[in-house]
């Protein structure tokens, strides 16, 4: 129990730090295509560019499944090793119940997702948006397959290709209403990609996703994806396909540039990232990886692969 709170109270802390980082600098998203870099990273070597501070990191096929950025529906399933095993019961836990309440006492969250979601809603309370519900997050495939055979097709996926087998999505309700209508909602809508959230399953893009409108459902991929989502307009669908379409993007919020990299996987790969900037590998469960690699400063950082 005491272990459940000191994550708590650990999350807090960085949602706190996170949301008034974000409140003072404010955010200004600026993509560009970079195949210019790109082009540049595969021409080296590995001798060259082992020499130019470069760490060489093995990508494995099975990264393709593994990450935040993968893409879970109807074509493409969830793998065993995607999934978020260690989702705790929030009705056992409730000292993690903080700033919401639950719909259903059996839902459950991984304490990573939970933090990141508490971080969110703080900020919206700080806005005079307290009213929040979570009605679903976790699911198993036992109870895909029940809520499948209860719902239908129509509404619910089969077991094993709904975002929440994959525990990166939750469903978030208002106690004042429907989500379309209530400031819980709006709010959402319009800040959610701040702390790394998406609306995975809009109005106008029903064409793209196979689903229909659900204002409830938001996924977690993390910025700057949801930044540079929320500037284009973009679904996961559409994102990834941009991803592959430029090879290779920067972007810039407040202070902290990115490089987005996508690499096919076909066998085991070595790419190489610069030695002294954080970054980040997911797979997106179709055919290759996103390398994302941080920056405070504005050197512009080549990855290469071979």
């Amino acid at each position: 129990m005491k272990k459940w709170g000191f994550l708590l109270a650990v999350f807090v802390i960085i949602g706190y730090l996170v949301y008034h980082d974000q409140q003072s600098v404010g955010i200004e998203i600026k993509t560009a295509p970079d195949d210019r870099a790109l082009e540049q990273a595969q021409s080296h070597s590995q001798d060259e560019t082992s020499q130019g501070s470069k760490l060489p990191v093995q990508i494995t096929k099975d990264q393709i499944f593994n990450g935040s950025l993968l893409l879970v529906n109807r074509d493409h399933p969830v793998r065993a090793a995607s999934v978020a095993s260690e989702a705790v019961q929030l009705s056992k836990h409730r000292e993690l119940v903080d700033g919401f309440v639950l719909l259903d006492q059996d839902i459950r969250l991984s304490p990573s997702l939970l933090g990141k979601f508490t971080a969110m809603i703080e900020a919206a309370e700080n806005d005079g948006v307290v009213h929040f519900v979570i009605s679903s997050g976790y699911r198993d495939e036992s109870e895909q397959s029940e809520l499948y055979e209860k719902m239908g097709p129509d509404y619910a996926l089969p077991a094993g290709y709904s975002e929440h087998n994959l525990g990166l999505s939750l469903d978030i309700g208002s106690t004042q209403g429907k989500m379309e209508h209530a400031d819980e909602g709006k709010w959402l809508e319009e800040h959610a990609w701040k702390y790394g959230f998406i609306l995975r399953y809009p109005k106008n893009k029903t064409d793209i996703t196979g689903i229909q409108n659900e204002p409830w459902h938001f996924r977690y991929v993390g910025l700057p994806h949801s930044a540079i989502m929320h500037k284009h307009d973009f679904v996961l669908e559409e994102y990834l396909d941009y991803l592959k379409q430029k090879k290779s993007i920067t972007a810039a919020i407040g202070r902290q540039n990115y490089q987005i990299s996508y690499y096919p996987i076909a066998k085991t790969t070595t790419i190489h990232v610069p030695e002294d900037r954080r970054y980040e590998i997911s797979g997106n469960n179709i055919d290759g990886v996103i390398v994302t690699v941080f920056s405070s400063d504005s050197d512009h950082q080549e990855l290469a692969s071979d």
